[in-house]
Order: structure tokens, then C-alpha cells, then sequence
């Protein structure tokens, strides 16, 4: 079985303050939307955020390189040049980061560049892009 994307939801706290940092910060289209929930087209995939904010909690951290990684956290793995773009854009625009912009394994397998960061809600996202796209999944 294929997918042709995947489809996550997730809880926020105010469906406006969302909109603008999905759709302006992050360049992401709005899609479907109703009082309670708004959909984005999430670099090619679909989010949900219901209006939620009983269920918003702050993430638990694992260390992970000497580095405190949210563990409920999601994200996207961007093409090389348009993560340093986003790394950019994020840092003109003072995000305050969990982890900075960095680049992992440098120079070994699985070089990828990686940074976390929160929505407006708390949730944690990570970006990541890869050197050498052919090693995601490089053991």
C-alpha cells in the first residue's frame, strides 16, 4: 500500500494566530476550514488544527546529540537549499528556537541539516533536509 501523503492533526489555541504563522511564516496554503478547525497544505502534506485548548501540553524532551529533542514533535524534510531559506526567513523574523539551525553528521552518513522551534501553540516542529537526499533512511 502507498500513501500520498500523510494527514496529521493537532491541537491549538487560536485558529487566527495559527493562520498567520502557517500560512505567513511558514508559506503554507490554507485549505478546507470551518469555526472549530483550519486544514494547510504543509510542504505537500495535509495538517488539521482543531481548536483545542484543554489538550495542549508541553512537550517532553529526550536527549539526543547533547541536545534537549521535544519528543511529541513533527515536521517536514525540506530539499537542501530551501531549509537554509527557512533557516533564514525564521531567524530575520526573531523565532526563538529550541534547537538552532544546525547541520548534523557532518561529513558522514545521513548529513542533514536540523533545527526545532514551536507554533504559536506549543507544538513542536523540526525541519530537517539532507545532504544527499538518497540517505533519509541511511543506517
Amino acid at each position: 500500500m502507498s500513501a500520498l501523503a500523510f494527514h496529521l492533526a493537532a491541537p491549538i489555541r487560536d485558529k487566527e494566530e495559527t493562520r498567520l504563522f502557517y500560512r505567513d511564516l511558514l508559506g503554507c496554503e490554507v485549505g478546507r476550514e470551518a469555526d472549530t478547525w483550519i486544514d494547510f497544505d504543509f510542504f505537500g502534506h495535509q495538517v488539521s488544527f482543531h481548536v483545542k485548548p484543554e489538550e495542549l501540553t508541553e512537550a517532553t524532551s529526550n536527549a539526543v546529540d547533547g541536545k534537549d529533542v521535544p519528543v511529541r514533535h513533527f515536521g517536514a524534510i525540506l530539499e537542501w537549499d530551501s531549509w537554509h531559506a527557512l533557516a533564514d526567513n525564521l531567524k530575520s523574523n526573531d523565532m526563538e528556537f529550541i534547537i538552532d539551525p544546525y547541520i548534523r553528521f557532518k561529513g558522514e552518513t545521513g548529513e542533514q541539516a536540523t533545527m526545532f522551534f514551536l507554533d504559536p501553540s506549543g507544538n513542536a516542529l523540526e525541519f530537517k533536509a539532507f545532504k544527499d537526499p538518497s540517505q533519509i533512511f541511511a543506517t
